[in-house]
C-alpha cells in the first residue's frame, strides 16, 4: 500500500473504536457522527481487504487481524502526540527523561532545577524519582542518576558525586553522644543496603552492634526520621547540607565511610541527543568539573 495514500482518518476511527469497542463512543471522542466512524472503518477494511471487527447484535468485537493492528496504531498516535507536544511558544522543545534516585533529587538536583530551566529553556525535562532500582529500557529513560559502584550491565556510567556517609541525628540525640561507642545504645536507622553500618563501625574502630532499627528504602525519608528524633541515620552530608546548616540534623562524629557514589548512567546502545549532551555538560559545570574518573580512586 502506498504510504502517501494511507487513510489517516480511517486509521484514527479504527483505533478509537478498538479502544471503546463501540462506534458511538468513538464518534463522541472524535467529534464526528457515528455514521462517519462506521464509514471510515468500513473504508479501511476495504483498503486492507480484511475484516477488523465482528459486527455483533449488541456491539462490535475485534477480529484477530484487528487485534494485531491496534498496538501498532496506538504507538504511532502516541508518538505523534508526544512530538507535537514538544512544539510551543514558537520553538521546538526537546524532551529529556531522567530517572533520579530520590536522595540526589531532593538534596542536589531540586535546588538547581530553576537554574537549568533558565540556561536551557528549549529542553523539556521530565524527572521521575526512584529508590535506586531503575530500568532504563522499560521506563524509556535517557539518563538515570543512581548510587552504587558504577558496574551495571549494558550501561555507560560517568561518576558524578562522591557521597561518603556518616551518622546524622537530631540535636537532642547528638547531645548524648560523646564517642562512636555510644551509638550502640541508640536506635540505628537502616537503608536497604545492609552492610553500611558495619562498615562505618569498622572505620570508627568500634564493634558493630546487632541492628534492630527500621529499614527505609529512601535515604531522604530515613534522614527525616532522624531529624524527628526517631533514631540515628547513616547518610551523606553532602546531600543534607541544608538540614545540617539549619541544625535540623547534626553530624556528631567526623568519621565517614565510602560505600559508593552517584553516577550518571545511560544505555550503551542509546544514541546521544543534543539534550542529553547539554544536560551532561550542565551537570559537570554545576559540580565545578568535579566528575571523577573511577580509575583515579
Amino acid at each position: 500500500m502506498d504510504r502517501a495514500q494511507l487513510p489517516l482518518n480511517a486509521l484514527r476511527a479504527f483505533e478509537a473504536s478498538a479502544r471503546h469497542l463501540n462506534f458511538t463512543r468513538a464518534a463522541i471522542e472524535l467529534c464526528v457522527s457515528q455514521g462517519a466512524v462506521s464509514h471510515h472503518v468500513a473504508q479501511l477494511e476495504r483498503r486492507l481487504d480484511t475484516r477488523l471487527f465482528h459486527r455483533l447484535p449488541r456491539g462490535i468485537a475485534l477480529t484477530d487481524e484487528g487485534q494485531a493492528l491496534v498496538p501498532v496504531l496506538a504507538e504511532m498516535f502516541d508518538r505523534v502526540a508526544a512530538t507535537l507536544d514538544q512544539y510551543g511558544e514558537g520553538r521546538f522543545r526537546e524532551q529529556l527523561k531522567v530517572g533520579v534516585v530520590g536522595t540526589f533529587a531532593t538534596g542536589w538536583l531540586l535546588p538547581r532545577l530553576d537554574a537549568f530551566a533558565r540556561v536551557h529553556p528549549s529542553i523539556d525535562l521530565r524527572i521521575s524519582t526512584n529508590n535506586n532500582r531503575v530500568d532504563l529500557v522499560a521506563e524509556a529513560l535517557d539518563f538515570a542518576i543512581r548510587f552504587g559502584n558504577g558496574a551495571w550491565h549494558g550501561v555507560h556510567a560517568e561518576p558524578l558525586l562522591g557521597a561518603p556517609m556518616t551518622p546524622v541525628c537530631a540535636p537532642a540525640v547528638a547531645a548524648r553522644l560523646k564517642s562512636p561507642a555510644d551509638l550502640v545504645h541508640e536506635r540505628l536507622l537502616r537503608s536497604y543496603r545492609p552492610d553500611e553500618w558495619a562498615l562505618w563501625f569498622d572505620a570508627a574502630g568500634v564493634a558493630a552492634p546487632i541492628l534492630r532499627g527500621p529499614i527505609f528504602d529512601s535515604s531522604a525519608l530515613m534522614a527525616s526520621a532522624a531529624a524527628a528524633g526517631l533514631g540515628v541515620a547513616l547518610a551523606p552530608p553532602v546531600l543534607f547540607s541544608r538540614e545540617l546548616a539549619a541544625e535540623l540534623l547534626v553530624q556528631p562524629f567526623a568519621v565517614e565511610v565510602d560505600v559508593g557514589r552517584y553516577w550518571l548512567t545511560r544505555l550503551i546502545s542509546r544514541p546521544e541527543t543534543s539534550a542529553m549532551r547539554r544536560f551532561q555538560d550542565w551537570l559537570w559545570e554545576e559540580m565545578g568539573g568535579a566528575s571523577v574518573n573511577p580509575s583515579s580512586d
